[in-house]
């Protein structure tokens, strides 16, 4: 059986960080949304610790949607 994605994300006060962890491998994605539009996407390996410091972080849960749209923007 497969390992869903976990999505979250937070606002600052001039740009969005979104991030998707893979608990199956520690694998995922940070997108970094600024206030222009641009988007940054970098290939993360987290450690098994990574769930609680983004809870830690004030980071929220929220939905594979938003994130694909969001990735579907990177150039």
């Amino acid at each position: 059986m497969s390992t869903l994605s976990k999505y979250f994300k937070r606002t600052f006060e001039d740009y969005k960080v979104l991030v998707k962890v893979n608990p199956a491998d520690w694998t995922g994605t940070e997108l970094i949304v600024h206030p222009d539009g641009k988007i940054e996407k970098t290939e993360m390996e987290f450690d098994e610790e990574v769930l609680e410091d983004l809870a830690v972080d004030e980071f929220e849960e929220a939905g594979a949607m938003e994130f694909n749209l969001y990735l579907k923007g990177v150039k």
